[in-house]
C-alpha cells in the first residue's frame, strides 16, 4: 500500500531533523551520542529513528553523504562561475576559507566517521580532484599562482589546514598565509625580472 504525499512529506521533515540533530550532537560530543538522545533532539521517536537509519553507521555515513553533495555542489557551481568568466584565484581563495572557517565541523566530522568506519572519502575526492583540477588550471592561465603549484599541492594543504579546535582567527590566518604561498609573487621594485634579490 502507498503511502500518501503528506506521509511521505512528514517523513522527510523526520529524516532531515534526525540528520541535523545527529549531525550538531556527535560534532558537539563525539560518536558515542546516543540514539535515543539524537531521537530525543530531534522530536521523533526512538523507533522512527531506527526505521531511516538502522544503526549509528548508516545515520553518521547519510550525514557525510549530505555533507560531501554539498561539497560537490559547491566546486562545481565554481568551476562554473569560472568558465563563466569569474576568477580562479577568488574561487580558490572562497574554497580555501569555506573549507577552514565555514566548515571546520564538518571536517571534525567526517574524521570521526572515518575513524568509526561510516565512511569512505573516495566518491567525494574522485569529485573534488577533477573540480580542483580545472580550477587550478584556469587559475594558472590567469598567471594567478606561482607557476609549480598543482592541484595536489593545494589538497595537501586542504588535508592539514587546522581544525574546528583551532579558534577561528588563527583558521583565518592559516588561509591568508595559504595564499600567500601559492599566488605569484608580484614583480619587486629594482628587482630586473621579478627575480628575487
Amino acid at each position: 500500500m502507498e503511502k500518501t504525499p503528506g506521509l511521505r512529506a512528514d517523513a522527510t521533515r523526520n529524516r532531515a531533523k534526525i540528520l541535523q540533530s545527529a549531525r550538531d550532537l556527535i560534532t558537539a560530543h563525539g560518536p558515542q551520542i546516543g540514539m535515543d538522545e539524537i531521537a530525543r533532539s530531534a522530536g521523533v521517536a526512538v523507533g522512527t529513528l531506527y526505521r531511516h537509519f538502522p544503526t549509528k553507521n548508516a545515520l553518521v555515513n547519510a550525514i557525510m553523504i549530505e555533507i560531501e553533495a554539498g561539497v560537490v555542489a559547491g566546486l562545481e557551481e565554481a568551476v562554473a562561475r569560472i568558465e563563466g568568466g569569474g576568477s580562479a584565484l577568488a574561487e580558490i581563495e572562497l574554497m580555501l576559507r569555506r573549507l577552514a572557517v565555514d566548515m571546520a565541523d564538518d571536517r571534525a566530522l567526517r574524521a570521526v566517521a572515518t575513524r568509526i568506519g561510516a565512511y569512505s572519502p573516495d566518491n567525494v575526492r574522485r569529485h573534488a580532484d577533477a573540480a580542483l583540477g580545472r580550477m587550478v588550471a584556469a587559475a594558472h592561465a590567469a598567471g594567478a599562482l606561482r607557476p609549480d603549484v598543482t592541484s595536489e599541492d593545494i589538497g595537501l594543504l586542504i588535508g592539514t589546514m587546522p581544525g574546528a579546535e583551532v579558534p577561528e582567527p588563527a583558521r583565518r590566518r592559516w588561509v591568508e598565509l595559504t595564499l600567500r604561498s601559492i599566488v605569484s609573487a608580484p614583480v619587486q621594485e629594482g628587482s630586473p625580472g621579478g627575480s628575487p634579490s
